[in-house]
C-alpha cells in the first residue's frame, strides 16, 4: 500500500465534532441550497419564457428558440442531479482563506464564489494535499450530509502550527465510512472521497491514450467516470461538441454506473456495451466462447475484405442480352476490365457499383450501336438509356455487382458453408461460424458488421430512392398544409387574420416536418456510426477483441481514450495479453499506464485467498492490497450435488446480514439457481454467471461450484478470480464437487 495514499497527519488528540461546528456548516449549507434553488428556479423561468414567446417562422428563428429550450432544460437537469450531497467539503487554508467543495460550482448574485467545482484548480488540494505536503492547507475538512442536512464533520489537520489549538474529530475517516457503507446496487461517485494516486489519474491530460491499470476493487471503473467529468470541464469547448462515449461490458453494468456522471453534473454522454455499438443492431445472439474467439481475430480483416470482392462476380460464359430487339453480349473480359476500374477507384463497394455498372455500359454500347446501325459518338445518350431501360442489362449486370448492407452480407456469408469454404476455411472453422440466415447477431459480429460498412459504404441506389421517398413526402405534405390553410382562410371574418396571413405551406412544413425540436449531441451521436467522439471511456478493456478495438479506433479519430482494465482479470480467449500489444498498432508512442495499487473493496482476509488463485491465473502478478480488514472471514461449505435448497438458505441467511447478496455461478447452472431463489426474490438477490459480474460489487457473494469455474475455460483461473473479489463483506463458497487445490485457505464451514 502507497506511503502517499495513507499520509495522514498527525493531531494532539481527536474530539468530538460540537454542535456548533456542524451547526456553522449548517449555516454554509443552507445558503447553498438557497443559491442553488435561485439558480434552478431562474433557469425554469427562462424556459418556460423561450417556449411561452412566439418566434417568426423561419429556420434561424425556430433553431434559435429550439436552442435555448435545450440548454436551460439541460440546466436544469444538472441542477436537479447534483442536488444530493451539493457540497462535501471545505478547505482552511494559510492566510485565513476558506474554500467550500462542491459538485458544482455556485456565486452569489454578486459573483463571489460561494462552491468550488470539484474538478476546478482551486480544489485540487482537497484531494492531493499531505501532512508531508499541505500545500497550503492547514485543515481539511469532510461533510457528511443527508438530504440538506449536515450531520457531521471531520476534520484532517495538516498543518497543527498554523492551526493552533485546533484537533481533528474523531471517527472512522471519510473513506473507510464510504468503504464499510452497504452497497445499493448502484454505483456511487467518489468525489468526496478521491484519494491522491487516484486524484492525479482523474486530472491527466486529454490527448492520447491513458490506461488505468489495477487490480479489482481499486477503483478503476469510478476514477474513469470522474476523469470523463474533469474532462468535460476542463475542455468542454473541444470536446462538448463531439461527446464522450463510454463502452461498458453489458447492460447489467451500464445500469450499475449510469447514476455517477448526472450526479457528477455531466448528463449528455453515450453509454453503450459492445453489443450496441452498431446503430440499429443490438446482438441478442449467443455462441461458444471459441467461435466469438475466432470472429474477434485479426484474420477477420482479410476474410471479409475477401468476401466482399468475390461478390464482384465474373460470368464463367458469355451471356446474351435483348436490348429492345438487339442482341448484345456480355462478354467475360469487359466484366473484367469494368471490374478493374471500379476496384482501381478504391471506393467502398456499393459506391464503387456505381462505376461498375457506367463502365458496363460504355462497353456494351459499341455492341448496342452496330446493332441499332447507329454512330456511336453522335447517339451515346440514347444508347445508355436503351441500355439502362432493358431489363436484360439491369438484371444480369446487377447480379454481377450486388449492393449490400453489412447486416445482409455477414448473415449470408454464416448461412452458406460454400461460401465458407471458398474464403479458405477449414471444416472445424466454418463449424464455428456456420448458423441459420436468421439468427440474431451476438456480439463478436457487432465489429464485423462495421467492418463491412467500412468496405461496403453507402447503397447509392438507396440513397437516390430515400431522396425520392423524402420528395414525394414532402410533396404530400405541402398538399396537407395547403388545405388546413385553405380551410382556415374559409371561415375567417373580415377583421380578422387567419394562419394564412402570416405563414405559407413551405413555412408550416419546414417548421413542423424539416425543423422540429433539436436532439442532444449524444442523441444525434448514439445513431450515427461515422461520429467521431471527443473522447471514449472503456472499461472492462482487457476483454475486448482485436475486432472489437478497430471498431473503436474509428469512433474515435483523435485517439483520446481512457482505457480501464487489468490483465489478470482477462477472461475473453481472444482478450489483451499485454496493453503494449494492444495500442501500439493504433497509437505507437503516444498510450500511457497507470496504475492503481489499493483494493478499496474486498476486505484483506478474502483477498488473501484470492491472491492464491491470481498466482494461478497469471504467475508473478502483485494483487492490490486491501485497505481495510473485514470483520466475516471467508468460508467453504460443503453440499449435496445439485442441493439448491443449500444455495437458498446461504442466500437468506446473509440477507439477515447484508443489503445486496449476489450468487456467482458456472454459466450453465444461472438458469436452475434463478428457479430455485425465485422465492427469496423480495431481497436484492442476483444470480450471474462470470461474465456478467465483472465490475460490480455486492456486499456479500454466495459462490457456486468454484472447480467448474475454474475448469470452464482456459482463462477459468481468471474468471475465479473475479468472482471471489466482487463481495465487499463477505464470501462464501458452495461446493459439491471436490474444493480446488487453489482455495485449500479457505477456512470450512458447515451448511
Amino acid at each position: 500500500m502507497s506511503d502517499q495514499q495513507h499520509d495522514v497527519p498527525t493531531t494532539a488528540g481527536p474530539a468530538d465534532p460540537t454542535a456548533s461546528e456542524i451547526a456553522a456548516e449548517q449555516a454554509v449549507v443552507d445558503r447553498l441550497y438557497a443559491r442553488l434553488d435561485v439558480v434552478r428556479d431562474d433557469a425554469a423561468r427562462e424556459l418556460d419564457r423561450v417556449r411561452r414567446t412566439p418566434t417568426a417562422n423561419t429556420p434561424q428563428s425556430v433553431s434559435e428558440r429550439d436552442a435555448f429550450d435545450q440548454l436551460y432544460s439541460q440546466r436544469i437537469d444538472q441542477l436537479r442531479a447534483v442536488e444530493d450531497r451539493l457540497c462535501f467539503g471545505r478547505l482552511d487554508l494559510l492566510g485565513g482563506e476558506t474554500r467550500h467543495v462542491g459538485r458544482i460550482g455556485l456565486s452569489d448574485g454578486e459573483q463571489s464564489q460561494l462552491l468550488v467545482d470539484w474538478r476546478a484548480p482551486a480544489a485540487e488540494p482537497f484531494y492531493q494535499a499531505t501532512a508531508a505536503e499541505p500545500r497550503g492547507v492547514v485543515r481539511r475538512r469532510h461533510l457528511s450530509t443527508r438530504l440538506r442536512e449536515v450531520v457531521g464533520v471531520e476534520d484532517e489537520v495538516l498543518d497543527l502550527d498554523a492551526l493552533g489549538e485546533a484537533t481533528a474529530v474523531a471517527g472512522e475517516g471519510a473513506l473507510l465510512v464510504a468503504l464499510n457503507a452497504a452497497r445499493t446496487g448502484r454505483m456511487k461517485d467518489i468525489v468526496a472521497t478521491i484519494q491522491a494516486e487516484q486524484d492525479r489519474i482523474v486530472r491527466a491530460p486529454l490527448n492520447g491514450v491513458l490506461v488505468v491499470q489495477g487490480g479489482p476493487g481499486t477503483g478503476k471503473t469510478a476514477v474513469a467516470l470522474h476523469r470523463a467529468a474533469y474532462l468535460l470541464y476542463t475542455h468542454r469547448e473541444r470536446i462538448a461538441r463531439s461527446g464522450v462515449l463510454v463502452v461498458g461490458p453489458n447492460r447489467t453494468f451500464l445500469r450499475y454506473i449510469e447514476q455517477v456522471l448526472p450526479s457528477l453534473g455531466e448528463t449528455g454522454v453515450v453509454m453503450a456495451t459492445p453489443g450496441t455499438l452498431f446503430p440499429g443492431v443490438e446482438a441478442t445472439g449467443t455462441e461458444s466462447a471459441e467461435a466469438a474467439a475466432f470472429k474477434g481475430s485479426a484474420r477477420m480483416v482479410r476474410l471479409l475484405a475477401d468476401a466482399v470482392r468475390r461478390r464482384q462476380r465474373v460470368p464463367a460464359q458469355p451471356v446474351a442480352l435483348d436490348v429492345d430487339g438487339v442482341r448484345v453480349m456480355l462478354r467475360p473480359r469487359d466484366v473484367e476490365t469494368a471490374r478493374e476500374r471500379a476496384r482501381r477507384t478504391r471506393r467502398p463497394h456499393n459506391e464503387a457499383r456505381v462505376t461498375f455498372v457506367r463502365e458496363m455500359l460504355r462497353l456494351l454500347a459499341p455492341q448496342l450501336a452496330t446493332g441499332q446501325r447507329v454512330e456511336l459518338a453522335d447517339h451515346r445518350a440514347e444508347l445508355d438509356a436503351d441500355l439502362r431501360d432493358s431489363a436484360d442489362v439491369r438484371r444480369e449486370v446487377g447480379r454481377l455487382w450486388l449492393p449490400y448492407t453489412p447486416q445482409t452480407l455477414l448473415s449470408r456469408l454464416w448461412s452458406q458453408e460454400a461460401w465458407l469454404a471458398r474464403l479458405g476455411l477449414g471444416e472445424r472453422e466454418r463449424a464455428l461460424l456456420l448458423r441459420p440466415v436468421d439468427a440474431p447477431f451476438t456480439t463478436a459480429d457487432v465489429p464485423l458488421l462495421d467492418e463491412l460498412a467500412e468496405l461496403l459504404g453507402a447503397d447509392a441506389d438507396a440513397d437516390r430512392l430515400d431522396a425520392a421517398r423524402d420528395a414525394a413526402d414532402r410533396r404530400a405534405e405541402l398538399a396537407y398544409a395547403r388545405d388546413v390553410l385553405d380551410m382556415a382562410s374559409s371561415h375567417r371574418d373580415d377583421d380578422q387574420t387567419v394562419a394564412g396571413d402570416v405563414v405559407d405551406a413551405e413555412r408550416l412544413v419546414g417548421r413542423w416536418s424539416g425543423g422540429g425540436p433539436m436532439i442532444s449531441v449524444s442523441e444525434r451521436a448514439s445513431g450515427d456510426r461515422e461520429w467521431a467522439f471527443g473522447h471514449v471511456v472503456v472499461d472492462e478493456a482487457q476483454e475486448l477483441s482485436p475486432m472489437a478495438w478497430r471498431l473503436l479506433m474509428r469512433r474515435c479519430p483523435s485517439r483520446s481514450m481512457t482505457v480501464v482494465g487489468d490483465i489478470a482479470q482477462t477472461g475473453a480467449l481472444d482478450g489483451a495479453a499485454s496493453w503494449a500489444e494492444v495500442l501500439e498498432p493504433y497509437v505507437p508512442g503516444r498510450w500511457r499506464a497507470e496504475e492503481l495499487t489499493v483494493n478499496y473493496r474486498t476486505p484483506a482476509q478474502v483477498m488473501d485467498v484470492a491472491a492464491d488463485v491470481l498466482e494461478v491465473a497469471r504467475p508473478g502478478a502483485t494483487p492490490p492490497e486491501s485497505a481495510r480488514v473485514g470483520d466475516w472471514p471467508p468460508v467453504a461449505i460443503r453440499c449435496a450435488a445439485g442441493d439448491l435448497a443449500a444455495v437458498e438458505l446461504a442466500v437468506r441467511r446473509e440477507l439477515t446480514r447484508f443489503a445486496t447478496v449476489v450468487v456467482v455461478a458456472p454459466d450453465d447452472l444461472v438458469g436452475p439457481l434463478t428457479g430455485a431463489l425465485t422465492p427469496v426474490a423480495d431481497g436484492p438477490v442476483s444470480v450471474l454467471g462470470v461474465t456478467a459480474v465483472k465490475g460490480l460489487e455486492f456486499d456479500a457473494v454466495v459462490l457456486y461450484e468454484p472447480q467448474r469455474i475454474l475448469a470452464a475455460s482456459r482463462r477459468g483461473a481468471s474468471d475465479l478470480y473475479v468472482a471471489m473479489t466482487r463481495p465487499t463483506q463477505r464470501l462464501v463458497v458452495l461446493h459439491s464437487e471436490p474444493l480446488p487445490a487453489v482455495l485449500e485457505r479457505l477456512p470450512r464451514g458447515e451448511g
